[in-house]
Order: structure tokens, then sequence, then C-alpha cells
């Protein structure tokens, strides 16, 4: 070994000990005979001091040493006089007084040091990810999904789950996010696919008597990206045999408290909310509500129907709703422009307008005020729990567009009102999820999360009549406003799963080809099985509050998906790609 300890482990305990310690120069201090430097390791720092009386050759040497240089210190820890305590770090009570040094690695310049409070900009952090991996918030963050890691597999192992690896190159299905595709050289013309998530897999596994599976997973979707979503990602994928929804749900209420527990050390209360796809809609205008603030939405269609506001009227004449939310004690935190802004914001989802009003000595104070009676000023107040200062914005549109508009508001005011703690966790269920939605664009029924969903059994007769009203035996775990887990009970009887596959327009010799070894497996005796996935990435995300996905991610890719450090993707040798047989054919205006 290099070293006897590690920087932050040194305390004030190994005092007159003989140390020697290896790491990265953070900051060096000439004191004219005494050089100061704080070596930095990922456990912490240490400051060693050198001085010419001691070794005056050790001295000369420091002399050179730069930011981020490697060395390799050893020295007696001593005690710092009391004057030279530092209480804003862990070893500011101790130093090193260095008798030998050797310089293990030299370092150029680097284009940013990983310690300054001066974050660079993302796109040189990403260029140079090796030194960025240096900074103590990103080691902090690698650290934390490790810990997360153990926790999810001590967990599953004393529930008798066990871990299986499932393949990466397998079959493509193209009925979700695209694959990334992977040619075989061995077999010309034809393609692997990457796993978008090992659900076959497992649901295979179940078939094989596995009966209770887990695996810390990556998976692959070329789709577009933002901040909370990457190209390659990494899930704990669960299944298990012989249960229904409820047996999934409480195996991960208490796996949700085991991770709560061990990288928060705080004890989250069980059994875990639950609430409907419906419910959540209607009060929050998405699936994903962010439930640590309320500013839920309200309709007031019953009150204003007869009011003298054209637009309010004409909507609900044309089946539209009317529905707003209060920011509370806003009234003079939202100016005109800003609420301008705002509702050019709410214009990005489908919203024609934003109607508003301050509560003001009891009344609406708005350039529409007018055409509602004190009657109608009265109601709207009472039935948004309005209270002077309080500002009120609505959306008149269709359902869809009043439901996006005013969740994306309510989500960017709780944000600019700090109406929560960031550092907070709220998780919640939402069940119920409708079964089918409409194509327009091709004119067909199509799954809403995947076709090996079951159907509720008391919603069955609506195959006929109304499939848009099927629910399906199918649930989302959300945390503070991101969905961090998605399963289903699943299909498990293949007469039931062809049936599926005729309604959303896969015919039968289509379904063959594409996932004949799963209708194949069951058809010899499947069990009854239910699954879940966990976005791990996100759940560390979460934990730290962080609303950047890449930087709980060792070696993200940016949100064209590319690898700023190795360029990729990248050309490949011509003579790769004829043992391949591919020939590229790229459009002049893409290259």
């Amino acid at each position: 070994m290099l070293r006897t300890h590690k920087c932050g482990e040194l305390t004030t305990n190994h005092a007159g000990q003989a140390v020697t310690v290896c790491g990265w120069v953070d900051s060096y201090r000439d004191h004219g005979n005494l050089l100061f430097i704080d070596l930095r390791d990922r456990y912490g720092l240490i400051q060693v001091v050198f001085d010419p009386s001691e070794n005056a050759e050790a001295h000369k040497l420091a002399q050179s040493l730069r930011s981020e240089d490697v060395i390799q210190a050893t020295g007696k820890l001593k005690l710092r006089d009391p004057g030279l305590i530092n209480p804003k770090i862990k070893s500011g009570e101790i130093e090193i007084r260095a008798t030998d040094l050797a310089v293990l690695n030299k370092s150029k310049q680097p284009p940013f040091l990983p310690t300054s409070d001066n974050v660079p900009n993302e796109e040189l952090r990403l260029k140079h990810r090796y030194l960025d991996l240096r900074r103590p918030a990103l080691q902090s963050a690698l650290i934390m999904r490790h810990k997360l890691c153990m926790a999810v597999r001590e967990y599953f192992d004393k529930q008798d789950f066990i871990e299986v690896e499932t393949p990466m190159l397998g079959k493509s299905t193209p009925e979700g996010a695209r694959d990334y595709l992977v040619p075989s050289r061995v077999h010309p013309g034809e393609f692997y696919a990457l796993p978008q998530s090992p659900q076959l897999y497992k649901q295979l596994l179940m078939v094989g008597g596995m009966d209770r599976y887990f695996q810390i997973a990556r998976c692959f979707r070329d789709e577009d990206l933002r901040a909370d979503r990457q190209p390659e990602f990494t899930q704990i994928d669960v299944e298990m045999s012989f249960v229904g929804q409820e047996d999934i749900l409480s195996t991960i209420d208490g796996l949700v408290a085991h991770m709560v527990k061990n990288v928060r050390g705080v004890d989250y209360p069980l059994p875990l909310p639950r609430m409907t796809h419906a419910e959540a809609m209607e009060r929050y205008g998405n699936d994903k509500p962010d439930i640590r603030f309320g500013m839920e939405l309200t309709d007031i269609g019953s009150i204003v129907k007869d009011c003298g506001f054209g637009v309010f009227k004409s909507t609900l004449e044309n089946g539209g709703r009317i529905r707003g939310i209060n920011a509370k004690q806003a009234a003079d935190k939202y100016s005109r422009k800003t609420i301008d802004e705002l509702t050019a914001f709410v214009g990005e989802y489908g919203a024609k307008g934003l109607a508003f009003f301050r509560v003001k000595e009891g009344k609406l104070d708005s350039p529409i005020a007018k055409f509602f009676s004190d009657e109608h000023q009265a109601a709207i107040i009472q039935k948004m729990g309005g209270e002077n200062g309080d500002l009120l914005f609505f959306v008149a549109d269709q359902p869809k567009v009043t439901s996006a508009a005013l969740a994306a508001l309510r989500v960017r005011l709780g944000k600019e009102l700090k109406l929560y703690d960031p550092m907070e966790v709220k998780v919640l269920w939402v069940l119920d999820f409708p079964l089918y939605g409409w194509n327009a664009d091709e004119n067909r029924w199509e799954a809403e999360h995947h076709p090996f969903c079951n159907p509720n059994k008391d919603d069955l007769h609506y195959f006929e009549t109304d499939p848009g009203k099927i629910r399906a035996q199918s649930y989302d775990l959300v945390c503070n406003g991101y969905e961090c887990a998605s399963g289903s009970v699943r299909v498990h009887d293949p007469a039931v799963q062809q049936k599926i596959f005729d309604f959303i327009g896969l015919k039968m010799e289509d379904a063959e080809e594409k996932f004949g070894f799963l209708l194949n497996a069951l058809r010899y005796g499947a069990p009854p099985h239910a699954g879940i996935a966990l976005g791990l990435d996100r759940w560390v995300m979460l934990f730290l509050a962080n609303d950047n996905i890449r930087d709980v991610i060792a070696f993200p890719k940016t949100q064209k998906a590319s690898d700023l450090m190795t360029e990729a993707p990248s050309p490949v040798d011509a003579k790769q790609l004829r043992e391949l047989h591919i020939k590229t054919d790229v459009p002049a205006e893409l290259k």
C-alpha cells in the first residue's frame, strides 16, 4: 500500500502517529519558511506542512507543486495550535508535519479546479468528466448511489428474491420507444436490440419458476432526452409470482421505507398514500403530482356559467372547463409583466389565455372583474379558498388543456414561491390508469403502458362499448412530481394476451413473429404474476434534491445523446461496416 491512512479518516485520535497519505493537491500556500498543502482524496482533506528545517529537499520539491498534482506525503500527525484551528473542515484540528514527499504524477494546468466555488458550465465539465468526478458533490452522489444499491440488494435478499441477469442483446419489439439496434456480423442483415427493459425476460423467469426476481438492470431507449432522462439508464427491476397488485404495493412500500432509512436515516411512514389516476388528474392536472404543497386545481364552471365574461361562457358551451389555482399571498409578488410571461408559459401547453384575479378587500381585482357580479365574485373567492392578498389564475379550455396548462403552472409557482422544502421526499401511489389510449394519427387504440398489462376485471364489458374507460391493473410510484416507478399485473393467459394484441391491431401472425417466444411460454403453465421497475438514477437525483439526472451518473450523455468526453457516437472504420454488410446513406443536410 502506498498509504497508511486516507486523508479524510485522520482525526485527533491519530495525533503523534507516523502516517503516509496520498492524494491530489487541492490548494497550497507558501508562507516563507513554511509551505502548506491541502491534500485531497475522496474521503476528505488534510493539511500537510513542509518545514525546511525538517527536510529541506522535501520542502524544495513541495514548492514545485501545483493544483491536481498527485503526491505521497509522510510525516507525523500533530494537533494544530489553537489559533490555527479551521472549524470549517473535519480535519481542522490536525495537520501532518511532513518529513518525506514523493510526486506520483504531475498534472497539466486543469481547465477548471474541481473544488472551486465557481462551477464551470456543464459542457466543459462533461468534456473533462474525469476532473469533474473529483468534485465532492459528484463523489457524494455516486457514494449515495452505491449505498442505495446496497440497500436494495439487502432488502430483496431478506425477502427471498434472487438477482438474475437478463440478456443485453435481444429481439427488437418496436411497440414502445425506439430500440437501439446492434447489427449481427454472423447473421448478415439481422439485428439485436438493446433492452428497453427486462420486461419479457422477467416474465419468462416467472414461467421458469423463479418466483421472486430482482435486478439492478441497465436499459436503453432511443428517445428525445430531457433533464431527468438518459438514453441509457439503470432501473431496479422486480417481478413476483402468485401475487396480485396489493402484494406488489406492500413489497415496494417496504423497499421505499428501507431506502429512505439508509440514505436519510429517518423512518418513512407506511403505508404510502394512494390516489387513482382520475383523482390525480382532477386535483393536480397530471398523473405524477408533487404533493409537497397544495395549490390544487378547482373547477368554477358551475359558478360562472351565466357570468358576463364571454370567454368563460363560450368555453362551457363548447364542452370545455374553467379551472384555476390559488397562489396564496402572491398578489404583490407578480406584476402585470410577469403575469404576461406566465400567460406565454401556459400557451406552450395549449392554453389560449390565462385569466387572473387579485383578491383585494374581499373582492376580485382584475381587468376582467367588471364582467362578474358581486355574487359571482363572492362565490369564486369562496370556492377557491381565497383571502385578501391571494392571486387566482384560471384557464378556460378543453379538459386536457386545462389539466396540462395548470399542472405546469402549479409546478412553476410552487418552485418560484418556495412552497416546499427541496430536501423533503413525498411519495405516493397512482393507481387505475387507463388501459388504452386513442392514437388519432393511426386511428386505433394502443396500450397506455405496454400490451402485457391485465385489464381490471370490473371493466371487461367496456371492450365492446367504450375501451377508453377500461382501467389497467397498473400502478405508478410518484416522488416529488416525478414518476419513479411503474408496474402492472401481467397477462398470464395466452388467450387473453392474444385478445389484447387483436384489439390494438397486432394480428396473430405479427404477434407470433414479435412475441412468439412469450406467447409460447404462456402456454406451458404460466403462473399469475406482477412486477414493477424503479428508476435508480431518478431516486438518487431526488434524494439529493437535484434537478439534473446527469449529476448522479458517472459518465452521462448530453441532451443530444452524445458523450463529450469520448466523442461518442462517432464514425467507424469502413472495414467494420463491410463485415456487418452495412452501408450508410446519411443525407447531406444531416452531416
